[in-house]
């Protein structure tokens, strides 16, 4: 969370207020896990850490508002958490492998109901990430926003592929 919200002041400084019109805008939350209650939370903790300064702002006929601007450190910080994220392949935990885990529990017929819903769920989010590419592509988006829809797509057509076969393996080793 702090790596997405570094990012966007490493882009240019912003307040608050702005940096949820900048995630919403961007589909962030497509990719990343940030609410809007955390971001001044994390701004707060950046700035602790020194990897952001802030200044008021006055706006004419409104409140002042905090503007954010990265640091030097903020930068190098930044610099190492982009070569980590791009370097290491991390544990991902998805919530259907707690359900694989306790599958023994259900008959098999409702197993394979489950992971037929699962398939189709997944389905409606394939056809808005492939609509997302399409989007990105036809507004000449830069290759690295194509490829924040793109990579979780391919992953999603891998895991449903995985889980059709699943199924298949069900049916085979339960005679259904």
């Amino acid at each position: 969370m702090e790596a997405s919200i570094l990012g966007l002041i490493y882009e240019e400084p912003q307040y608050g207020y702005q940096l949820e019109k900048t995630i919403e805008g961007w589909g962030m939350r497509n990719w990343t896990t940030i609410g809007f209650s955390s971001i001044y939370y994390v701004l707060k903790k950046l700035e602790k850490k020194e990897l952001v300064s802030s200044k008021l702002e006055k706006v004419e006929g409104k409140p002042s508002r905090k503007v954010f601007t990265i640091t030097d450190l903020g930068r190098e910080t930044m610099a190492g958490k982009i070569r980590d994220l791009l370097s290491w392949n991390k544990k991902i935990i998805s919530p259907i492998d707690l359900g694989l885990a306790y599958l023994n529990y259900l008959p098999p017929e409702e197993v394979i109901n489950c992971l037929e819903n699962y398939t189709e769920s997944a389905q409606g989010r394939i056809k808005f990430l492939e609509s997302s590419v399409k989007t990105q592509e036809e507004l000449g988006a830069p290759y690295y926003v194509v490829a924040l829809f793109s990579r979780p797509l391919a992953t999603l057509k891998t895991e449903i592929a995985w889980v059709e076969e699943f199924i298949e393996k069900i049916k085979k080793e339960e005679n259904l």
